[in-house]
């Protein structure tokens, strides 16, 4: 069974007295174990397809299945609890707190959702996690200390901790230049084969797509295109050459 079941995804905001449908029937399945991208230009519902995915928005109408769970008709507050659960959240921002360690950076997540471990356990799995993204001698840094892409590390161990099974990265290497966006995107590659986790690139960028082996289109509210990140983005070059 598939890790995410997309059926039918509409979602229409309200503004004042008007209808604004961004996402007009997207259907999708993600499998347990995939390296994903999502990609589409500003305004295409890529954006608010992520929020939808990462349970921090719901559908108007249609399903969503995660992990075999209806999550499209919670509440907020169980979508919160699905979120603290099941996704690991990567952003272009690390988001790290300045005067705090690498290590108690990766620890506080599990204040939340883990009181059945130990502090001595809390720390382990926290030394493992950093061990695993290549900052097992870095544990005790504070993030001023680190480079960009050894504080994105960090933010990705974080996300990680409490082993979800799929992780969102929503422009993970947006704040790094192009060598250290590297690293991290063959890192997200290692983790994903070595490691089997289900990971979603969101991002505009056709270079940071490739490095997924699935690649899925979007444009106006609908899924134009998806497959091979080759053949996806030959597609679109030459339906926008036709349209010149």
């Amino acid at each position: 069974m598939s890790l995410i079941r997309l059926y039918n995804i509409f979602k229409t905001y309200h503004v004042g007295e008007m209808d604004v449908p961004v996402l007009r029937g997207v259907s999708l399945h993600i499998e347990r174990g995939e390296l994903v991208a999502l990609v589409g230009a500003s305004g295409s519902g890529k954006s608010t397809l992520m929020n939808i995915l990462g349970c921090l928005d719901h559908p108007t109408s249609g399903e969503y299945w995660l992990d075999d769970e209806l999550v499209s008709t919670h509440t907020s507050d169980q979508r919160a609890m699905v979120r603290n659960r099941k996704i690991g959240f990567v952003f272009q921002s690390f988001n790290l707190l300045p005067r705090t360690s690498a290590l108690a950076n990766v620890m506080m997540p599990l204040n939340y959702t883990a009181a059945h471990l130990s502090e001595r356990q809390a720390r382990e799995r926290a030394e493992q996690t950093l061990a695993m993204v290549g900052l097992g001698d870095r544990m005790d840094h504070h993030p001023s200390q680190l480079s960009g892409g050894q504080q994105q590390r960090v933010a990705i161990a974080r996300a990680l901790i409490n082993r979800p099974p799929v992780l969102l990265a929503d422009e993970p290497t947006g704040n790094l230049d192009s060598r250290t966006a590297e690293d991290v995107l063959r890192m997200l590659q290692k983790l994903n084969s070595d490691e089997g986790i289900t990971i979603i690139l969101v991002t505009h960028d056709a270079n940071v797509a490739r490095h997924t082996k699935r690649v899925i289109r979007m444009k106006d509210g609908v899924i134009v295109d998806e497959g091979n990140p080759t053949h996806v983005f030959a597609a679109a070059a030459a339906a926008e050459a036709g349209a010149v």
